[in-house]
């Protein structure tokens, strides 16, 4: 089995690679020191297992994860409890709380090793990243791959959010990027107080309104400093207005 190690930390890749070292069945292929590594190590090695930091430089551990199409198994090496323990304990293989020792290492391959279900594994590695809105950082900024690069988007750039299917297009001065989650999710993650879901298929940032017009029946549109129209619902009128203070 193929694993990627992916830690900021080189003394924690280091301990990582020692405890491996009585598990036969399983290869380091590589090493990264930061999220970025990690995505494009990931696309050329498709690992089995990642053992995964979340604190790390430039974007975090699961937000490298959202940009892997089909993230493999992961188990967590943090030194932050407070981070989505619950959740690591429903959907990932396992956590490893830094310093953890070489017995509790063993535990967590032993619980991968009966866990070994790919389907199984990835689809809860992506359970778990529906419910990491609570992490610092992550409702201040947005991170897309585009044209094989990363893009990290603060929340203030962004003017309006429209479902797509499986995605949500993100549209910017710089042009709209695709995100794969949910309406649901960003509804929940963002600051309500900047974001309102005007309408089911459409979110917007309320300081990009520069007037809100009577649409037909009892719909209106809301008119951004760009120039684009957003759709309001009759619900999302009510939701714009509090906001708004209207």
């Amino acid at each position: 089995m193929k694993a990627i190690i992916i830690d900021d930390e080189p003394l924690a890749r280091l301990i990582v690679q020692e405890y491996l070292q009585s598990h036969a069945g399983i290869e380091v292929v590589q090493e990264c020191n930061d999220g970025f590594e990690g995505v494009k190590a990931i696309q050329q090695h498709k690992p089995d297992l990642i053992f995964l930091d979340i604190q790390m430089p430039k974007i975090n551990g699961f937000e490298m994860l959202e940009l892997v199409e089909q993230p493999p198994a992961v188990i967590f090496t943090t030194a932050f409890d407070e981070y989505a323990i619950k959740a690591f304990e429903t959907h990932a293989v396992d956590y490893l709380l830094k310093p953890f020792s070489k017995q509790r290492f063993d535990k967590a391959i032993e619980k991968y090793s009966h866990q070994n279900n790919l389907l199984m594994q990835q689809t809860a590695t992506q359970n778990l990243l529906q419910t990491t809105t609570d992490m610092p950082g992550q409702a201040e900024r947005i991170v897309v791959k585009t044209a094989g690069k990363i893009k990290i988007i603060p929340i203030a750039d962004i003017q309006y959010m429209e479902a797509a299917d499986d995605y949500v297009k993100i549209y910017t001065k710089e042009g709209a990027f695709l995100k794969s989650k949910t309406m649901s999710y960003f509804e929940n993650a963002l600051p309500v107080q900047q974001f309102v879901r005007t309408h089911r298929s459409y979110m917007v940032n309320v300081q990009e309104i520069t007037r809100i017009d009577p649409y037909e029946k009892e719909a209106h549109l809301a008119i951004l400093k760009s120039g684009n129209q957003v759709p309001v619902s009759k619900a999302g009128y009510v939701k714009l207005k509090a906001v708004l203070g209207l």
